[in-house]
């Protein structure tokens, strides 16, 4: 059952609250609020006046009570009839009015259950192997793990002003069920010889430019997990480009450093954080080798029964049909759960769900409860993703929605991947077949097209799928028969699609299609419109989208960055690693004073007196906070052998003072900055 009990927050849903009505009283702009809201996981949508709600849920995990909460927010305030499962194992609420959120967030956090940090610069939902607890060939419930890396971050002054939004996934065994290949970050239990730990994964990422994951660790301890963690979030925080938003992935620092050097730039990285963190306490698990053999149970939810690694215990899985679920759905899926004494009901990365620890005298009645919701177990060929597409995203360029329920995956149960565009949320590059709306010219007028991917694996073994062709909208179910029945027709004894596609090869693939992308002339009227739609097709401007939210204020950053050294200056004071503990002292001193100059205007300075006198210039009416920077300039080049305790104690209690001044004239330069959470408190300079 799922152990994280400090989710919800109601004093931040209150401020939220409060940011709302400065907004609608025109005293808040609207790129603060956004912002705000966005922290919040309240995300814009098409639609005008409304918004989504997005639902996190580590691990996909969750019970009836928050079924039944879900149920009765939906019922009251959407004006839409399903909520829907994300391939991060979210629930997502559409149409909900902008003046209910705050009362939806606070029924949602009665039930334990969040959205803080759901959207915007932050760590977003971790997800997980859906059988982590359960499944045979597990070497630990990887769900600890991954309770105690959502307790670490959420919240944490480094996460909340990232340059981009970052994605972690944890598998409890070598095949990756997680996909740590496609992530920002992997985490795969393993084991070596005698001894279990983890591989680490980072730079992975689909859309823009997909990228596959590199090994940064081949083996941590458990004691480490955490440590390296921090320090690879932390090197996306430190290098990734806040500017160029488009490249602030940090795949991309990958392409920047190059792999040999991204890893020396983690390692620096890694040694400053387990020096600051040596007494971070972490997760512990009980550890075993697991079965390596038998079936491996795939991403998202299993195809069929599945039995547990508990004897005499199965996991039932639950086909929900493009991960779209009623109101009477949810409260009939929490009554099922409480029937049955089944205690946590898991959604997965592929849109399904899960229950778990169901003995076979409930499978009948379980199946008959399910019948009468119209759910009911996975069947050959229904493995289908989509995103909502442009149903209500900003983003959205095809209608995947209306596509998806007409696509089979045949046969031999492919698993087919539609997203409404090249952002791929559906994950079309880890698909058998993978597609995305993008728009193309023809003939002079503008035509829907899906751009197709083939034979995509993102567990261990696997790699992103080839690039096919780009094939007309209306053509695209034509499109998936011929490459299914290639499949069939060629395929060699028991050789997997993914295996297939590297036989049959890109250029056979493009070949295969040819006939169904060309458009003749004389053809182009039956190509113009998109599934679903009565008008031809065009591409509406929104004004982009919002995953990476709105641009931050430099220096809200600056003040955040400070606040996560500030961490670690008092850890390391309290190690009485005094050198140490000054340096990170010196770096907050930087960081605030660089961010409060180029709010004015000025120039930044690596050298903390040059920095001094560029901030007199700058700020002449407050000559005591350029005075006082000097001052805190000249402590941190004292000789490491004349440090001690009190000494330390005594500047930091400076430093906090100044950087609370410096903090106040921000504030009064603009009123709308949040720095909730990112200044010092009392006392804080004592504490471990």
């Amino acid at each position: 059952m799922n152990q994280l009990s400090n989710l919800s927050n109601h004093e931040e849903i209150n401020v939220f609250d409060r940011a709302l009505q400065d907004y609608k009283n025109l005293s808040m702009d609207v790129d603060r609020f956004t912002a705000t809201r966005l922290q919040m996981g309240i995300y814009g949508q098409r639609q005008e006046g409304v918004h989504m709600i997005r639902i996190k849920l580590p691990g996909g995990r969750l019970n009836s009570l928050q079924l039944n909460a879900i149920a009765d927010m939906l019922e009251k305030y959407a004006r839409h009839d399903v909520v829907h499962i994300t391939t991060r194992q979210d629930i997502q609420m559409h149409y909900v009015p902008l003046e209910d959120t705050p009362a939806v967030l606070r029924y949602l956090a009665d039930a334990g259950l969040t959205t803080r940090e759901a959207c915007g610069n932050t760590i977003r939902n971790v997800t997980a192997c859906s059988l982590s607890g359960v499944c045979p060939r597990q070497h630990v419930d990887i769900n600890q793990h991954l309770d105690g890396a959502v307790q670490h971050f959420l919240r944490n002054p480094l996460t909340q002003q990232m340059p981009r939004k970052f994605k972690i996934s944890f598998s409890a065994c070598e095949s990756d069920c997680a996909q740590g290949m496609m992530h920002d970050m992997g985490i795969i239990a393993v084991h070596n010889g005698t001894c279990f730990g983890f591989k680490v994964l980072a730079g992975g990422g689909l859309g823009h430019k997909p990228h596959e994951a590199i090994v940064i660790e081949e083996f941590v301890e458990e004691k480490d997990l955490l440590l390296v963690m921090e320090a690879i979030v932390s090197l996306h925080n430190r290098y990734s480009d806040r500017v160029k938003r488009a490249k602030a992935r940090i795949k991309f620092l990958v392409d920047k450093f190059g792999r040999e050097g991204f890893i020396e730039k983690y390692r620096e990285e890694f040694i400053r954080t387990k020096t600051a963190l040596a007494t971070q306490k972490y997760p512990k698990g009980e550890w075993g080798k697991g079965i390596n053999d038998g079936e491996i149970p795939g991403i998202g939810a299993p195809r069929h029964l599945f039995k547990q690694k508990q004897p005499d215990l199965y996991v039932f899985p639950i086909s929900v049909p493009m991960g779209n679920l009623t109101v009477g759905q949810l409260r009939g899926l929490a009554k099922i759960a409480d029937t049955h004494k089944l205690q946590e009901i898991r959604v997965t990365q592929d849109q399904n769900m899960i229950l778990i620890n169901v003995i076979a005298a409930q499978i009948n009645s379980l199946r008959g409860a399910l019948a009468l919701l119209s759910l009911g177990e996975p069947k050959i060929g229904d493995d289908i993703v989509a995103c909502p597409g442009t149903s209500t995203c900003r983003l959205g360029i095809t209608s995947s929605t209306i596509l998806g329920p007409r696509l089979d995956g045949g046969e031999h149960d492919l698993k087919i991947r539609v997203s409404g565009c090249h952002n791929g949320c559906a994950q079309p590059e880890t698909g058998d077949i993978g597609i995305y709306g993008e728009g193309r010219r023809m003939h002079g007028k503008l035509v829907p097209h899906y751009q197709m991917y083939f034979g995509g694996n993102g567990m261990a073994h696997g790699a992103l799928a080839i690039k096919g062709p780009s094939v007309p909208a209306a053509r695209i179910e034509a499109a998936l028969e011929k490459v299914k029945l290639a499949y069939s027709s060629n395929r060699e004894v028991n050789e997997t699609f993914f295996s297939w596609t590297r036989r049959f090869g890109k250029d056979r693939l493009a070949a295969l299609l040819e006939s169904i992308i060309e458009v003749k002339p004389e053809e182009l009227t039956s190509v113009l419109r998109d599934h679903g739609k009565d008008n031809d097709f065009k591409v509406l401007q929104l004004g982009g989208g919002e995953c990476a939210g709105v641009s931050q204020v430099k220096i809200g950053s600056s003040f955040f960055e400070a606040a996560h050294e500030r961490n670690y200056r008092n850890a390391l004071k309290f190690q009485r690693k005094f050198e140490d503990s000054v340096k990170c002292a010196e770096e907050i001193t930087r960081l605030i004073a660089q961010g409060v100059t180029e709010l004015l205007g000025g120039q930044k300075y690596e050298n903390l007196q040059e920095q001094a006198e560029e901030l007199e210039r700058s700020l002449p009416t407050k000559p005591q906070l350029s005075k006082q920077l000097k001052k805190l300039a000249e402590y941190f080049v004292t000789p490491g052998n004349d440090l001690n305790d009190a000494l330390l104690t005594e500047w930091f209690l400076e430093l906090d003072q100044w950087t609370l001044e410096v903090a106040e004239f921000c504030l009064s330069f603009d009123a709308q900055l949040d720095l909730s959470g990112a200044l010092p408190q009392p006392s804080g300079i004592n504490q471990s």
